[in-house]
């Protein structure tokens, strides 16, 4: 009895160093969201670095902060890429070894674009045409790990999606939407107009005649409401006013009607010393047209000029017309315009 308790104890200590030795790491896997997961093997790692945890924690991996680096970061040596350098293991560059840490097939990604419809990016169609390969992409210079979102402008200056779509390497994206943006119609675009009925910009009507690039983006972003411009800076070539010139297209500087549909401009009351001054636009119209005033004489925005009676005697503002000879002079008869 005595040496059977005695054989059963030399057997556990016998197993001790065993079990204290003994590592519980399992193996880690690194989801995505438009890839199959990579497998991160513990066992063939501790196999190679002689079961040393300490290679990689924390001198690489700190347990507690678990960060995840994109690829770009790993090829300046973070990460996975402090030893995939290619002289201790295989490279995070080599185009070959992708296929190492990323089983299965790339999927389609779908990109959500607030007022157009979604874009679906095809790995399949593009690693089909023969000389396209990850890295092509998959580098610090194109596709950049969380920094992939861009601008349609920023993608004609070759950024992401631009930097092959030029017109020169492949379909530029500069105009060509449908090609992405498949079954898109662009909507009509109403601009709210203080003190002025909206303006009403048709797609349907301007595309029948001109290509998207001709406005986008040298003359508007793609973004509704990001480019603002003012009537005087219309005239002044600016925003709808590049082609709204007078001789690629009917002029800005006068024709209110055909952007402001319904539109009848109402009295102005101008607040004086001497009473209140009615300027009324439906009386003028009846013998002038807007370009007659605006901008030459008149901002479009209310109130924004300012002159003394001695400044209409010398021409400025209503004086340029009310000078005793094209109407009667401002100063000449007061209750003409001021309530008194």
């Amino acid at each position: 009895m005595k040496m059977g308790r005695f054989l059963a104890a030399i057997s556990l200590i016998l197993t001790l160093p065993l079990a204290a030795a003994a590592k519980e790491t399992k193996d880690i896997k690194f989801t995505f969201k438009n890839a199959e997961p990579v497998v991160f093997s513990h066992d063939i790692h501790l196999e190679k670095y002689n079961q040393n945890c300490k290679v990689c924690h924390n001198a690489i991996f700190n347990l507690k902060a678990k960060k995840r680096y994109t690829m770009a970061e790993m090829e300046k040596t973070k990460s996975c890429g402090a030893c995939h350098t290619g002289i201790k293991a295989f490279s995070v560059k080599d185009e070959k070894s992708c296929v190492r840490c990323h089983k299965g097939k790339p999927r389609n990604i779908s990109y959500k674009v607030k007022g157009a419809t979604e874009v679906i990016f095809s790995h399949e169609a593009h690693l089909a045409k023969g000389k396209i390969s990850c890295r092509n992409c998959h580098n610090d210079r194109v596709i950049t790990g969380k920094e992939r979102s861009v601008t349609m402008a920023q993608m004609e200056k070759g950024k992401t999606c631009g930097a092959c779509h030029n017109g020169k390497m492949a379909f530029t994206v500069a105009s060509n939407c449908g090609n992405c943006h498949k079954g898109m119609k662009p909507k009509e675009i109403t601009f709210k107009t203080k003190g002025a009925a909206d303006a009403v910009f048709s797609h349907q009507v301007h595309v029948g005649m001109f290509k998207c690039p001709d406005c986008h983006t040298k003359v508007f972003q793609y973004r509704a409401g990001s480019t603002k411009a003012t009537m005087s800076q219309m005239e002044a070539g600016k925003s709808c006013g590049t082609c709204h010139n007078g001789t690629d297209a009917f002029t800005v500087k006068g024709e209110c009607d055909k952007c402001h549909k319904g539109y009848k401009p109402g009295n102005i009351v101008f607040k004086t010393e001497g009473g209140e001054a009615n300027f009324s636009h439906e009386f003028h119209l009846g013998m002038y047209k807007c370009a007659d005033c605006h901008t030459k004489v008149f901002p479009y925005k209310a109130g924004a000029l300012k002159a003394t009676m001695a400044d209409m005697d010398k021409g400025k503002s209503c004086g340029a017309c009310h000078n005793g000879k094209d109407a009667f002079k401002s100063s000449d008869d007061c209750v003409k315009c001021h309530k008194m």
